[in-house]
């Protein structure tokens, strides 16, 4: 080992020159761009660059003032984007802050804790087990450090590292002894290591810059972008149609063509990306409220579509305040020396301390004095077990704990009554697997504990030795189940959500526990049963099952990716080293502060309290984020849809165009000013009540069940301007205008629940801003700038009929909706196909 007590790190001032010369330790650097580029990439929009095209063909042929009030309607529409997509993201960037994988860093002189960003060349970095290697870099110190760097070579077994006093190893060669690479995790032991490169200057960031990939959608953002091709296919046929319309007609090539692009703007719910970043920011506040940080927005979403949660027992499920309870010999009597074999194992075990570990290192009424660490077989999640090779008194010993059937499965003899070592036939066998079956019977988790003499000489430690070893005994332990886990348990099977149990324990253990906290056994696979498996046999027994018992985790894994083929949205809640392959696997990966650190940046969540409380707020918060996300969207392909197909059509029979460009605009710029208040709008118990994920088909039937009744209604606002109030140009778009604006924003307190609307209570700034833009618009054609507008007065008693019109249009949309649910159902349930 090279030990240097001199080193005192680098200073805080050579660590921020370092840090501008090498930039971020990142893979793949963050850019983040000036506020004046995240604005004009707003600009950057197909539609808003044709218009910008139309201003200037507009503004070349002389007229001014409506290039003019288009641009500005332009701006207003994307500053008011920009303003809320900026505030979320910053919002969001503060809370994942708050979760940041750090490394402890010896600093002027110093160990102190930060972020694994800034980290530079240069820097002493201290490693234990669960940590990930931040930076490639050489080993100045280890202890029985093993590392698991497949991420750099396939390979999944752990490789030891030590330091080296000798040559510098070659900083590329991953087989190096002293050589740790990021990306790597740390399975066991401890160690000192000095970086030498980070970023992208790392291994790992050379084969990331080759063979650099976006992560592969979520299903919510699959939901966004389907959305987005169906209304699209929908823009472009109306469009192309409405132009043809106008160009066989033999109307103004100009005005045609700012009239269809501007039909595009107005059908195109280009405020979707700004409602689902806020919506989704503002449950992430509210989680950070629950104690639960958001690191991936869409995770919320992914919670509320949850229909199963995957959790350990440990800590979860029960107090994780383990005692070890009992200590006894193969005969069940209680005895110090099984106490005293599990206390040498776990005191001189280097790799990440388990709470069983510390519950046996409690009893400090045995001592280790006079006992040398020799070498160790850490833990791994293969063997279930760890071995130390310890001396004293030139008499040299293997102390192995571990899963009792696999010890046992190990063992040759066992200890008798009088501590003397006798062979283990088939009765003794038969008699200790009864003692066993009975603890796990009372509740206790239990590890064998046994042992092995070996040669004075003996210098390593190596798998093999695992063998012809000499059974001690059980330690016995208990943690009692959390009084709050039976009722959140019961909460989350009302929700919907199915609780499956992946645990290392036996089944005995794990189904005590479950009839403790009232959780009925649907069904019991063991890791055994799962590895005799093939894909297609788990298939079909995941659904049943509830109680996955004595799994490792490539098995924990496959029933995740069974349940997930299965078409449901999975949770899992995890928090060690074993976990981190499951909470990437997983729809939504959830775990807590305390984690290792692999753990933590496999997951989308951070508990900052491990209780399921939070879990089931998470859920329900889901739930409301993906119904205000839906109200937007019904409202988008339904009303909106309507008014537009209006346009579309009416210049079929109209000698003129129904609405200028300059005014469909002001009515798009309007309608989203009203709806900028919807991701703050409560909801429905009954819509929390469900899993409700993404259905293309159920929002294709309620876009073309409820769109046409708008339309309906806008027709007769046509026929009433041309029969009763004899309406030219301006005053029919005029009339249209106020009615098209009035229609279109007050039908969102019908669409926004299943209920009767007066039964279900908006949120207030949902009310106010609604109303208040409905006025507006009435009070538009008496402003100053109704001449620019195009608009002119409207006679009282059009005012009279829009008042019966609006309530008619209100009272057929909630018939019709209601007549459309119990015919569909209720909310859309269906997983989205893609």
């Amino acid at each position: 080992m090279v030990n240097d007590p001199t080193d005192t790190g680098l200073s805080s001032a050579e660590a921020a020159i370092r840090l501008k010369q090498h930039g971020a330790n990142e893979v793949k650097p963050i850019r983040q761009r000036s506020v004046l580029m995240q604005f004009l990439a707003h600009f950057y929009n197909p539609l808003v660059l044709v218009l910008l095209i139309a201003i200037t063909i507009s503004a070349l042929n002389g007229d001014e003032i409506s290039a003019l009030i288009i641009g500005v309607i332009i701006l207003m529409s994307v500053t008011l984007d920009f303003i809320q997509e900026y505030r979320a993201g910053q919002s969001a960037a503060k809370l994942a802050a708050q979760v940041a994988v750090t490394a402890t860093v010896l600093r002027d002189g110093k160990l102190s804790e930060i972020p694994v960003t800034q980290l530079v060349p240069g820097d002493t970095v201290y490693l234990s087990a669960g940590d990930l290697i931040p930076a490639d870099g050489q080993l100045l110190e280890a202890k029985d450090l093993f590392i698991n760097q497949s991420q750099l070579t396939g390979e999944p077994y752990p490789v030891e590292k030590y330091a080296e006093a000798s040559a510098d190893p070659d900083p590329w060669d991953v087989e190096a002894k002293s050589a740790v690479f990021m990306g790597s995790t740390v399975i066991s032991g401890s160690a000192r290591m000095r970086i030498t490169r980070t970023g992208q200057a790392t291994a790992l960031g050379q084969i990331a810059g080759s063979l650099e990939k976006k992560p592969p959608p979520t299903a919510f953002e699959l939901g966004i972008r389907q959305f987005g091709m169906l209304i699209m296919r929908f823009t472009f046929l109306l469009v192309l149609f409405t132009l043809l319309v106008n160009v066989v007609l033999h109307r103004p090539l100009l005005d045609s063509f700012l009239f269809a692009v501007a039909l595009a703007v107005g059908l195109t719910p280009e405020l979707l990306p700004m409602v689902v970043s806020v919506t989704l920011t503002r449950g992430a506040l509210r989680m950070a409220a629950l104690k639960v940080i958001v690191k991936r927005l869409s995770a919320i979403q992914d919670m509320g579509a949850m229909d199963i949660l995957c959790t350990d027992k440990t800590g979860t499920l029960t107090e994780a305040k383990i005692r070890l309870e009992r200590h006894v010999n193969a005969q069940g009597r209680e005895t110090q020396r099984v106490l005293e074999l599990a206390y040498l194992n776990s005191y001189f075990e280097s790799g990440l301390k388990s709470p069983l570990d510390d519950a046996i290192l409690l009893h400090r009424e045995i001592a280790a004095t006079g006992w040398k660490k020799i070498d160790e077989v850490p833990f791994d999640f293969e063997r279930r077990r760890v071995s130390v090779l310890v001396e004293r008194d030139e008499t040299r010993m293997l102390a192995v704990k571990g899963a009792p059937e696999d010890i046992l499965g190990l063992c040759t003899q066992y200890e008798d009554a009088t501590g003397a070592a006798v062979p283990l036939d088939e009765a003794a066998l038969q008699s200790i697997n009864r003692l066993l079956d009975q603890l796990g019977t009372d509740g206790f988790r239990v590890l064998g504990i046994a042992w092995r003499k070996v040669a004075p000489d003996h210098a390593y430690a190596v798998v093999t030795d695992e063998s012809e070893l000499v059974f001690c005994g059980f330690a016995a332990f208990l943690d009692p189940p959390k009084v709050s886990a039976g009722p959140v348990l019961a909460a989350l099977q009302a929700s919907g959500v199915q609780v499956k149990i992946l645990t290392g324990d036996n089944e005995l253990v794990t189904r005590h526990v479950c009839n403790q906290l009232n959780l009925p056994v649907t069904g019991v696979l063991t890791g055994k049963e799962i590895a005799a498996m093939q894909d297609d046999a788990l298939l079909a027994r995941v659904e049943e099952v509830n109680l996955f018992c004595r799994v490792n985790p490539a098995q924990k894994n496959r029933v995740l990716l069974a349940l997930k083929a299965r078409k449901h949205v999975v949770g899992y809640l995890g928090d060690g080293i074993n976990d981190a392959p499951s909470l990437h696997t997983a729809d939504i990966g959830i775990s807590v502060a305390g984690a290792v650190d692999v753990a933590k940046q496999a997951a989308a969540m951070i508990m900052l309290e491990h209780d399921l409380k939070v879990l089931h707020a998470g859920v329900i918060e889901g739930r409301r984020t993906f119904g205000n996300v839906m109200k937007y969207i019904m409202m988008a392909t339904s009303s909106n849809f309507g008014n537009m197909f209006s346009m579309a059509a009416s210049t079929l029979f109209l000698p003129f165009l129904p609405l200028l460009p300059l005014q469909i605009l002001l009515n798009n710029l309007l309608y989203d000013l009203s709806e900028i208040t919807l991701p703050m709008d409560n909801v429905d118990r009954e819509d929390l009540a469900q899993p409700s994920q993404w259905d293309m088909n159920f929002i294709r039937n309620f876009m073309m069940t409820i769109g046409p009744i708008s339309s309906v209604f806008d027709f007769v606002t046509f026929y009433l301007l041309i029969a009763v109030f004899d309406a030219g140009e301006t005053l029919f778009r005029t009339g249209w205008f106020v009615e098209s604006i009035a229609t279109q924003v007050l039908v969102i307190f019908i669409i926004r629940t299943r209920r009767n609307p007066f039964s279900s209570r908006p949120n207030r700034w949902l009310t106010v801003t609604s109303l208040s833009i409905v006025a507006i618009a009435m009070l538009l054609p008496l402003s100053p700038f109704a001449e620019y507008l195009g608009f002119m007065p409207l006679p009282p008693l059009f005012f009279g009929l829009l008042t019966v019109l609006i309530g008619v249009y209100l009272l057929t949309v909630e018939y019709c909706k209601q007549w459309f649910y119990r015919r569909l159902g209720n909310f859309p349930r269906k997983p989205f196909n893609v």
